[in-house]
């Protein structure tokens, strides 16, 4: 079955004392997630098994990630994580950026 891309959304977050990079990127998704409608595509039980979901978070150190603690965000969806080489270090302070991406099942 193919998809198709139906919302995309960014966000950005950051660890300003910490240097946490898991910290600043569940922060960035979370951002991103407000702008997005999973939640509501999880009230269509056919569409909930088909969702795909697709975030990508830059950071200076991307092993410094803990991808299964950003998957754990995502309220419904085949959710994949992929970390990258992005964001900014500025002393202390993370920031990540995140990149979230649904996919459905493409229409007629």
């Amino acid at each position: 079955m193919t998809h198709q891309r139906f919302i995309i959304e960014m966000g950005m977050g950051n660890d300003l004392h910490g240097g946490d990079y898991t910290k600043a990127a569940r922060r960035a998704v979370k951002t991103a997630l407000h702008g997005a409608i999973l939640a509501l595509l999880g009230n269509f039980p056919d569409l909930k098994q088909d969702l795909k979901v697709r975030a990508t978070i830059g950071v200076q150190d991307p092993s410094q990630v803990d991808a299964d603690a950003l998957r754990a965000l995502f309220p419904v969806g085949d959710v994949a994580i992929g970390v990258v080489h992005g964001g900014l270090n500025s002393g202390d302070a993370v920031v990540a950026q995140a990149a979230i991406e649904v996919f459905l099942p493409r229409q007629g």
